[in-house]
Order: C-alpha cells, then structure tokens, then sequence
C-alpha cells in the first residue's frame, strides 16, 4: 500500500480540484478520510482473514462499488441540507474519486496481492501497468527505517510532485476566468457570500 499521507494528499488534491464555493471544514476532513479509509481492512489480519479473501487486505474496501457507495452515504448524511441539492452530483463525483484513489495508488505498489476493484462481484485482483511505487509495510517499526525513507522518496517523486502540479494546474485553470463586467463582478460577490452562508 502506499502511504496514509500520500493516500490524504491526493483526496484533498481531489477536494481542492471539485470543491464547491466556501465548503465547510467537514468538506475537506470527509475527502481525506475516504481517501485513507480503505486501509481500515488491515484489521482482517489479527482476525485470521486471509489476504486473498474479498474481506481480506486489498479486497472490498479498495473496490469500485465500495467507492460508490461511500460516496453516496457520506452525501446523504453530511450534505443532506437544501442548500447542497445543487452540489450533489459533484459531492458524489468528489468522495467517489477521492475513495477510489486509494486503490489505484496501491494498484501502482511493486509489492502484496493486486486490488479487488470489482469486488464482491469479482474476487479478480489486479495491479496497474506500471508499478513504481514501494510498498509501505503496515508495521510502523519497520517504516522507521531506511526503507520508510525509500518509500516516501519514491512516493514524493510519483505522487507528490506530480499531485501538486497537476492540482494547482486544475486549480488555476478553474480560478482563471475572464474579468467581467461591474456589475457582474458584484453580483458574483453576492451570490458568493449567498452561497458561503447557506452552505453549512
């Protein structure tokens, strides 16, 4: 698996990129948290599930549907206010990318079982073509080591850097609209201030 910094990384990347006018701080803590929370199935091992199971590391939590559906029950329950309805597809679209990017990352590890995206439907397991990352090892005496360095190093150089590239890229493009006219200009505020009041 990759690491649970870089797992939050790329969901708030994901958040910054869709967000809404003025979200609330819950907007920005729930697309971290999908982002992580599949690596919640570690907790299979002093179970006695096997790593291949669909319960099983890498299984169900890392699946598409899993994603999907996450999505739709933090929207029902965080964003259920009227004031959200115009935003729900987006939410959606944000926590759904946001959960779906944690197995991709692990899908690109050079190490463990591939990633169960179909599951339960299909207990197939499978890696990206290209796999430069190194796994990050679940003990966290092992990740303080020389090799906890490798992997971080590995991961600046495939995820960070680009992530914040490509984020602030996404972002500047998004913030970079043509100037308007008074008028509107002072409708936009309006309706900006509008919306950061009611959007709680």
């Amino acid at each position: 698996m990759a690491t649970v910094f870089s797992h939050a990384l790329v969901g708030g990347i994901i958040a910054a990129t869709l967000a809404p006018p003025k979200p609330p701080t819950r907007y920005w803590l729930l697309a971290a948290t999908c982002a992580v929370l599949p690596d919640a199935d570690v907790i299979a091992f002093p179970l006695g599930i096997p790593y291949s199971h669909v319960l099983g590391h890498r299984g169900l939590s890392h699946s598409l549907p899993f994603a999907a559906l996450l999505s739709l029950l933090i929207v029902t329950v965080a964003f259920r206010a009227p004031p959200w309805r115009a935003y729900r597809r987006r939410l959606l679209l944000v926590y759904f990318l946001a959960t779906a990017s944690h197995g991709i990352l692990d899908a690109m590890t050079n190490g463990g079982l591939g990633i169960a995206f179909l599951a339960p439907f299909s207990d197939t397991r499978s890696f990206l073509p290209v796999r430069p990352l190194l796994t990050s090892p679940i003990s966290p005496r092992r990740f303080i080591s020389w090799y906890g360095v490798a992997v971080l190093r590995s991961e600046l150089v495939w995820i960070w850097l680009p992530g914040l590239i490509l984020g602030g890229v996404l972002w500047l493009r998004r913030h970079s609209r043509p100037r308007s006219s008074c008028g509107e200009q002072i409708a936009d505020v309006n309706n900006s201030r509008r919306d950061g009041d009611q959007l709680e």
